[in-house]
């Protein structure tokens, strides 16, 4: 089996899509289904469902991760090797599904090790796993659960999560809101997938109701300015509250315990983390992340900048 054809299943394998992983590799679709159908043909069992769309079967899955493990293992003997001739801290690779929550330790590793080499991914939480087993990144922070086995964690904070009114408001003096008080009410939120919009679905969800959806928006400078303008409300984290803004907003809490989220730090337990990632994973874990409780409630925040950046 050729590394190139295993790299290119794993595209195919994400994606579940012919046409696109060939977009994404940049090759012919008909010159992918035969480094696919030759792949199947050399283990002797499908590796895909071909009725209707194209799904990876069970054999496929297994395959998958084993994939995913072996190539990770030569990328981790790759960097060992580099790392061992440069002598120095060597590169951290840090994903996240934002970096507004990390500043001050990113801030903090940069003026400690200004020689270590620094790069930062942006990745939605269903890709975390499959990245961090395949060591294209060596950290992961997320604002929810990721599932995968081989991985350790290490939780950095749990934070409360309210809802941004605009200034005028009906709802924007109370001292609290329920999901029942919010039922009707348009919201300006992320697009499927992102944390805050699951929080969202799931705190819905369990009153047998769904959110009303004025919006959905990856620029999260637009999502806080379209909730100060009024066209909506939207869910928002206590850290934003601490952090600097723009947008005049009421921050008011949740009656409902479900409305928190956890911010965790994963990596993978077999991978080779180079002095850069290992100090990296220190100063997060060791990082003062309760600088304090906010302001009570309701109180104007400025939560635009770090709506900008997606909390």
């Amino acid at each position: 089996m050729e590394l190139n054809s295993l790299r290119q299943f794993l595209v195919v394998a994400r994606l579940e899509h012919l046409s696109r992983a060939a977009d994404e590799l940049h090759i012919a679709q008909p010159s992918l289904s035969r480094t696919i159908t030759r792949l199947e043909s050399e283990l002797g069992v499908p590796l895909f469902d071909r009725s209707g769309r194209l799904r990876l079967n069970d054999t496929g899955r297994l395959f998958r991760d084993h994939v995913e493990r072996a190539l990770g293992e030569l990328e981790a003997g790759r960097r060992a090797v580099i790392d061992a001739a440069d002598q120095g801290l060597g590169a951290v690779r840090l994903a996240s599904e934002t970096f507004l929550t990390l500043t001050g330790p990113l801030s903090a590793f940069k003026r400690s090790y200004p020689e270590a080499d620094i790069a930062l991914h942006w990745s939605p939480p269903e890709d975390m796993t499959r990245r961090l087993r395949a060591q294209e990144i060596d950290l992961c922070v997320a604002s929810q659960p990721i599932a995968g086995e081989g991985l350790e964690a290490a939780r950095l904070f749990e934070e409360e999560v309210g809802v941004a009114f605009p200034l005028d408001h009906p709802l924007a003096s109370r001292a609290s809101v329920t999901i029942a008080d919010i039922a009707d009410q348009p919201f300006v939120t992320a697009r499927p997938g992102h944390w805050g919009r699951r929080l969202l679905d799931r705190l819905f969800a369990a009153h047998g109701l769904t959110p009303k959806i004025m919006c959905e928006s990856d620029e999260y400078s637009a999502i806080a300015d379209l909730i100060s303008a009024g066209l909506g409300i939207g869910l928002v984290p206590a850290f934003a509250r601490r952090s600097a803004t723009r947008a005049p907003l009421v921050w008011i809490p949740v009656d409902d315990p479900g409305s928190r989220r956890t911010v965790t730090l994963y990596w993978a337990a077999d991978s080779h983390l180079s002095a850069a990632a290992r100090l990296m994973r220190t100063t997060i874990t060791d990082w003062n992340w309760q600088p304090g409780e906010p302001p009570s409630s309701p109180d104007v925040e400025n939560v635009a900048a770090a709506s900008s950046q997606g909390y």
